[in-house]
């Protein structure tokens, strides 16, 4: 897998989409850098009695568009730039679907496969107690990111609410229903991902019914299996991986039996009548569609030139490496960049603030003709400023995104 900086590569996809733009330095200069950053240092009390001492961050990246928006990471391997480059793909994303956010991210350096459940709780206190005065509906929303959840959330709100001495469900998103969380919100990336997917297979004339495989079998992977089958009346998925490996079928699985069998067993393997493969392999089957939908960098330079999927759809952060896009821009695949394809989860976040503001709640059915209509229209500006600019989806992505962002920032005269 090639290494890249995560925050690099961002950096350059603004350059790209600014140049583009005709964008003036100064535009530029406060584009490709966050507003405000800062880093913590949390002590938290363990099960054993000892203190320890944890490394936090929360970046800020862009609120000219309204409060900045972006999950919160629990993970061993975290690193500011890795924290940046979210951040500013946050920004990007909710200007894409025309939210009234920004973009932010936060993380904290930990391993929480190693902790109970009172030390994640301590912890995820402690976070909030630091970020606090930095937060609000009006300035800065979490949500839940690698290794947090609607539980994670529901303590910080807590927390939140003990220090500012009273109710603010909106300052995190992703909330269990019962304070505050909304319908919609446990498919909500899969179902923006699988929209955006039914968007390009009529623009492109590709049957939708067809093959198609998942890399990554998570949360995100999962209900998008499901929900394929489901909107498509069909499909045949004849592949997916998890950490623990790859199983393909070329008479392909039901998506049901094969989640099923992973929530039991804790991985795809040894589903009944699938055959073990190699990883890379899953991603240069012959199929009418790939969801990337787990690790950053997993399409390259090396292995870009054995893709054979008509259309990729993004759903993980960051999947395709610069010179992959190029090379399978080249070979005709389109890809369905993340900024558009897994922005169905930060469209239902904001509709859970917008509920939590009025206290009234919609029914499922009202958030998913929300995100339909959100997605599918963010699908078709984007194509239009593809076909405009005569560019690859990716950047087509980053010009809408980048220029919404530059026009707030010059209407405030900021630039």
């Amino acid at each position: 897998m090639d290494s890249y900086n995560s925050f690099n590569v961002a950096q350059q996809q603004i350059l790209e989409a600014a140049k583009l733009l005709n964008l003036e330095d100064a535009t530029i200069e406060l584009l490709i850098q966050p507003q405000r950053e800062y880093n913590f240092t949390l002590h938290v009390k363990m099960d054993s009695g000892r203190v320890k001492i944890f490394k936090g961050h929360r970046i800020q990246y862009n609120y000219a568009r309204g409060p900045a928006k972006g999950g919160i990471r629990f993970h061993p391997d975290e690193t500011v730039d890795t924290i940046r480059a979210l951040a500013c793909w946050m920004t990007w994303k909710t200007a894409v679907v025309d939210l009234p956010l920004g973009g932010a991210k936060g993380g904290v350096i930990c391993d929480p496969k190693n902790m109970s459940e009172r030390e994640l709780e301590n912890l995820s206190r402690e976070y909030i107690r630091a970020i606090a005065p930095l937060i609000g509906v009006d300035k800065d929303v979490p949500a839940p990111d690698v290794y947090t959840n609607p539980q994670t959330m529901a303590w910080m709100m807590d927390e939140y609410e003990t220090i500012v001495n009273h109710h603010h469900p909106g300052v995190m998103t992703d909330k269990p229903t019962q304070i505050g969380g909304t319908e919609g919100r446990r498919d909500a990336t899969a179902r923006g991902g699988v929209i955006t997917v039914r968007e390009a297979c009529k623009a492109l004339n590709i049957d939708p019914t067809g093959k198609f495989a998942i890399q990554g079998f998570g949360n995100a992977g999962q209900r998008a299996a499901l929900l394929h089958q489901e909107i498509f009346g069909g499909g045949k998925l004849i592949a997916v991986s998890d950490s623990k490996g790859a199983i393909y079928n070329p008479d392909g699985f039901d998506a049901k039996e094969l989640v099923m069998h992973k929530l039991k067993t804790g991985s795809v393997l040894n589903f009944p009548g699938s055959k073990k493969i190699p990883h890379n392999d899953l991603l240069e089957l012959d199929v009418e569609i790939l969801y990337p939908a787990a690790l950053e960098n997993s399409i390259s330079g090396n292995n870009a030139g054995k893709v054979k999927a008509k259309i990729i759809c993004e759903l993980a952060n960051g999947p395709t490496t610069p010179e992959a896009d190029l090379i399978l821009n080249k070979k005709g695949i389109y890809v369905i960049p993340d900024i558009l394809a897994s922005a169905g989860g930060v469209t239902v976040s904001y509709l859970e603030m917008v509920q939590d503001k009025y206290s009234y709640f919609w029914t499922e059915d009202v958030v998913h003709k929300h995100v339909d209509e959100k997605l599918t229209k963010a699908f078709h500006t984007v194509r239009d400023a593809m076909n405009e600019k005569k560019v690859h989806p990716r950047l087509g992505a980053m010009v809408v995104g980048v220029a919404r962002v530059a026009e707030a920032c010059k209407l405030r005269g900021w630039v």
